[in-house]
């Protein structure tokens, strides 16, 4: 059964209708509040076929106020590189201890950043961070010399998106406690970003459908034509 406050949320919403984003991110401001600062995020339907290697969309974006959410970040890296990544704010900086540590199972991190010469050994981490979608890839900018760099704008709301296997896209923008305009502005951000990762075999609509929700809303659909999405 839906709670007293989902119900109330749908006394807000017209589920039927399309809102221009500004219109959705206002609806959302207007529902009943959790106990708790909800995650704001974006759910995209895409008009992509996920087995064709040529249909991936992936990407990342930097929200212009941030995700709100604390970011622990795991550098792979030795000397120079390691040392940049600790003073950066890195939580866990290392090789071989930090190698070991995930083989035996351990994942309390959020993103994982590696040099080019550390990937030669966090490769072998395939099977432990790929189905959690933490291994560092150059794609989003987490294989790099510049672990200083990628570390900040990781911590300052840089955030992934990647398509999943249905063909759906679900990306972070934020906190329930953020101002509408704040969101509006992560949410245009995403939106744009997802729109500039279609691939160029994609034909027809791209974007079927754009969705924006807290954790315990109902979701408010979003009208997503203002992108040229087609």
């Amino acid at each position: 059964m839906p709670s007293k406050r989902f119900k109330k949320a749908l006394e807000v919403v017209d589920a039927k209708k399309t809102y221009p984003l500004k219109e959705a991110v206002g609806v959302l401001a207007k529902f009943p509040k959790a106990k708790f600062n909800e995650t704001v995020d974006l759910a995209f339907r895409l008009g992509v076929d996920p087995k064709q290697s040529d249909q991936m969309v992936r990407g990342t974006v930097p929200l212009p106020h941030g995700s709100g959410k604390t970011v622990r970040v795991l550098v792979f890296a030795k000397g120079a590189a390691a040392e940049a990544a600790t003073a950066a704010g890195a939580e866990f900086v290392g090789f071989e201890d930090m190698i070991a540590k995930c083989v035996a199972g351990w994942a309390d991190f959020d993103v994982a950043v590696a040099t080019p010469e550390a990937m030669i050994e966090v490769r072998k981490l395939g099977k432990v961070l790929g189905p959690r979608g933490l291994m560092p890839n150059p794609k989003t900018g987490t294989v790099t010399e510049d672990t200083a760099k990628a570390v900040r704008e990781v911590k300052a709301g840089r955030v992934e998106f990647k398509i999943d296997k249905a063909g759906n896209v679900h990306v972070v923008v934020g906190k329930a406690s953020f101002k509408p305009e704040q969101l509006e502005e992560n949410a245009r951000a995403v939106i744009e970003a997802v729109v500039k990762a279609r691939p160029n075999s994609v034909k027809g609509t791209f974007i079927n459908s754009c969705t924006i929700s807290a954790t315990m809303s109902p979701p408010v659909r979003v009208d997503v034509r203002e992108f040229a999405t087609h």
